[in-house]
Parts: C-alpha cells; sequence; structure tokens
C-alpha cells in the first residue's frame, strides 16, 4: 500500500497548496453516445484515450504529491476501453489507491450481464462505480440499466451511486420571476444544444463559481492528451510535459489566467479583467464562464485545452 499516504501526515508538507485527494482520469473522450449536456462533447468519433503505458506514468507519479486517496476512472465512455479499463484499477489498486468509474451502463442490458462485466472488476477491489442514468441518457428507458448494476453491484460488494441529471425547465418563483432549473451546467454541448428558451440575467451578477474551488482543487482531471483539468476544460499544465506532481506544487491560483479572475470576482470577471466581448445575459454562471472560455481559446491555448471541451478538433 505504498502509494496512498494518510492525509494528517502530510498536511505541513503540502502547507500552502492545494490539498488534493482525487484523480480522475478521462479514459477516453469517446462515448457510445452523444448527450445534449455533455461538458466534454463525447461521441463515438470523439478521439484522446489513454494507453496503459500512460496510465502506469500517471499513477507512478502520484505518491510524489503526498495527499491522493482515490484515483476514479471515467470519460466519455471508460467501458469501451474495458481490458485498459481493468489494468487501470488493477494497476491503482496495486498502489494502494482507492478506485471509482464512472460510466452510462451501457452494458447492463440484464442483471446476468452486469454481473458478468462487473465480477472482474470486484476481484480486483473496485471500490465504487458511479452510473450516469436519467431521461437525458436514456429517455424512456431511464433506470433501466441502473437497476441491473445496483443488484448486480450489491451481490458482488461494490459501492454503487446513482448519477441523475434532471433535464432543464423553467419554473417561475414567488415573485413571477422566471428562472432556469434542473441539474444541467450549461458548458459543454449543452451551451449549444440546450439553452435555447432558458431565462437569463445580467451577465455582471454571475460573480462567483459555484462548481469548482479553482483556489484549492480537491481533485482534477487528466486526460490522455496530458492536460490537468481544474475544471473542464481549464487546464493546470500538461503532465506530459511536466510531472503532475510539480504542476499541483507550483500551481499559483492567483496567476492562472482564467482561474485569477474566476477567484477574484467570478466568471464576470473573465469578461472584464479580459475585455471579452458578450451578450448582456446568460442562463447562468458556468453558461456565461463556458462562454467567454470559447471566446479566449485562441488567446490562452495552453490554457484552455483541449479543443475537444469546446467542440472543435
Amino acid at each position: 500500500m505504498a502509494g496512498r499516504v494518510a492525509l494528517d501526515e502530510t498536511r505541513t508538507k503540502v502547507a500552502g497548496q492545494p490539498l488534493m485527494t482525487g484523480i480522475h482520469l478521462l479514459l477516453t473522450y469517446m462515448c457510445n453516445r452523444a448527450c445534449d449536456h455533455c461538458f466534454v462533447y463525447s461521441s463515438s468519433q470523439a478521439r484522446g484515450t489513454f494507453t496503459i503505458a500512460q496510465i502506469r506514468a500517471v499513477l507512478d507519479d502520484l505518491p510524489d504529491i503526498g495527499t491522493i486517496e482515490t484515483v476514479c476512472f471515467e470519460g466519455g465512455e471508460p467501458f469501451l476501453f474495458y481490458r485498459t479499463m481493468v489494468e487501470g484499477i488493477r494497476m491503482a489498486r496495486e498502489r494502494g489507491f482507492e478506485t471509482g468509474i464512472v460510466t452510462n451502463a451501457y452494458w447492463a442490458i440484464s442483471l446476468d450481464d452486469a454481473v458478468n462485466w462487473l465480477a472482474p472488476l470486484a476481484e480486483i477491489g473496485l471500490g465504487k462505480l458511479s452510473v450516469s442514468d436519467d431521461t437525458l441518457h436514456y429517455g424512456e428507458e431511464e433506470k433501466a440499466r441502473w437497476e441491473n448494476v445496483e443488484a448486480a453491484a450489491g451481490r458482488l460488494g461494490i459501492e454503487t451511486s446513482l448519477l441523475y441529471t434532471e433535464p432543464p425547465a423553467v419554473t417561475t418563483d414567488e415573485e413571477g420571476e422566471r428562472k432556469a432549473s434542473g441539474g444541467v451546467m450549461f458548458r459543454g454541448r449543452a451551451a449549444e444544444n440546450l439553452a435555447e428558451g432558458m431565462p437569463t440575467r445580467p451577465w455582471d451578477v454571475f460573480t462567483e463559481c459555484p462548481a469548482e474551488d479553482p483556489a484549492n482543487p480537491g481533485r482534477v482531471h487528466v486526460d490522455a492528451y496530458g492536460n490537468v483539468h481544474i475544471c473542464q476544460g481549464i487546464s493546470m499544465g500538461n503532465v506530459w510535459e511536466t510531472p503532475l506532481s510539480r504542476l499541483v506544487t507550483e500551481y499559483d491560483p492567483g496567476i492562472h489566467p482564467i482561474c485569477g479572475p474566476l477567484i477574484r470576482g467570478g466568471p464576470a470577471a473573465l469578461i472584464s479583467e479580459h475585455a471579452v466581448a458578450h451578450r448582456d445575459e446568460y442562463i447562468s454562471a458556468c453558461h456565461l464562464c463556458y462562454e467567454a472560455r470559447r471566446t479566449l481559446l485562441e488567446r490562452f491555448p495552453k490554457h484552455l485545452a483541449p479543443r475537444q471541451v469546446y467542440g472543435l478538433e
């Protein structure tokens, strides 16, 4: 269990640096679906998939961070590269990390099928399986796969959780003001496909980042291109150029051209500090942030990467 270090033994070591406890590997951007609310524009045509050697390289560097407890595999759809995913889980467990997977469970078409897919993962000690199953993924087939996964995982001793995203809707509060509701974050494909008809608010009211803590990220996502995502599409750096342990140690959010403004004044500060051309109103803070970042792509290509997350190749 050499990879995992107790947090209370390392707090002094990482004083002043992010107390990062989780690494999420975006095993692939490829997915068997192309959901309207996808943060990263996944589809069957998307490129960018980890090799086993790349996974090993990231895992071997994690002990130098000193606080990582959990390694999670997601995508895209990680089960599309099943053998690579299983080997990644095995390597992470050998290094002493807790493990998890996020999946749409396309493979759980029956209880027997779910048991067959999950049994090898149970044998190597998978800790948690999170399943995205809702109307945005499966329409009228909602939760059919979740029920199979839940029963199979219970039989095999794997912890499970359901990731359910409510479709966007318009509600009216007591003052008669129309507001967007539901669990969709209007970034990625959702900003393109689901924004029409949603109520908006003035751009300058979005002065905080509600989704992430760019000053102290507790976990980051790493993709096969090497990008270290503080939030999808906001990069701390590239692990194929600089080891992740060094990126974390040297991370200074105040001087990061995207995170700095977000910390000082939320998405509205991205517009004011970088003089970004903008509309008068947006649906949410995520919507404004995403649209501002798309405008800034050419100015900060290393900090806003990869282009895949912005629907560009």
